[in-house]
């Protein structure tokens, strides 16, 4: 999604912004994010703060309201929620700054790959609230049979998106950010989402479960919902890559095929 500057909002955006921030002083565009128009890291009297948001009527305002939804109950692993508001035509969440970060690096050999697993293990830690998140049996569930999508069934918090981009680490910290799917479901899922990714950025199959397997809730997963998941992932991207065929849906169209291949073969 193209981005939008903070000189291109209308006077009344820029004014609500402020009215909780305080003057704003320097203003720097996010290079990076997929989700949302609005991505600006502020400088203002009330400090720096991170403002993400969409055009009130655009569909992925529910996502933003998943994310803030879920906020109070991340703290561990994610940037805290300052505020939300809904003004002047757009929904707008605002995130504590944290400064110094950069986004994962997936590549084999990467020194990020145990923190990852680190932040993975910290967030499985944490209880699934009794919020309205979805069911992970809900979003697999047209690329399973019954039998098949009950294997996604249990009661762990679940992130499902681990592009290196919503990982955040400094020096001495890492963050999970980026929370639009909240989800519960089976442990092992995160750790399989992770792994898509490694696949995604060039580790072997193999080379990818033993990353995963450094995750807590994959060694519990019985065989056959591990490969329904594969299977449900490589029907999931590769429907995404043929109904909008980017190079990234099409890498992650590969990596979940690969990884199919690669389950089928060890049966």
């Amino acid at each position: 999604m193209e981005h939008i500057d903070w000189g291109d909002l209308g006077a009344p955006v820029r004014a609500a912004i402020q009215r909780r921030t305080g003057q704003v002083h320097t203003v720097r565009t996010a290079a990076a994010g997929l989700n949302s128009q609005l991505a600006l890291i502020l400088d203002a009297t009330a400090g720096q703060v991170f403002v993400k948001g969409l055009p009130s009527g655009h569909p992925g305002v529910a996502r933003q309201r998943r994310e803030a939804m879920i906020n109070t109950h991340i703290a561990t692993v994610a940037p805290r929620l300052l505020w939300q508001t809904e003004e002047a035509g757009w929904n707008l969440l605002a995130f504590e700054y944290i400064p110094g970060t950069r986004h994962a690096d997936y590549r084999p050999g990467s020194p990020d790959l145990p923190r990852v697993v680190a932040v993975m293990n910290q967030l499985r830690q944490l209880r699934c609230p009794d919020l309205p998140v979805k069911q992970a049996t809900q979003r697999w569930s047209a690329y399973l049979d019954d039998q098949a999508c009950a294997w996604l069934d249990g009661d762990a918090l679940l992130h499902t998106d681990f592009n290196p981009l919503n990982v955040l680490l400094t020096p001495t910290a890492t963050w999970i950010v980026d929370w639009a799917w909240p989800t519960r479901g089976a442990a092992f899922i995160d750790p399989a989402c992770f792994l898509l990714r490694l696949i995604a950025n060039g580790h072997t199959p193999a080379g990818a479960e033993s990353w995963a397997a450094r995750c807590t809730g994959w060694d519990l997963a019985p065989r056959p919902a591990v490969n329904a998941f594969a299977t449900a992932s490589a029907r999931l991207f590769a429907e995404i890559a043929r109904n909008d065929p980017q190079p990234w849906k099409l890498q992650l169209a590969g990596a979940a095929s690969q990884w199919l291949a690669y389950r089928i073969q060890g049966n």
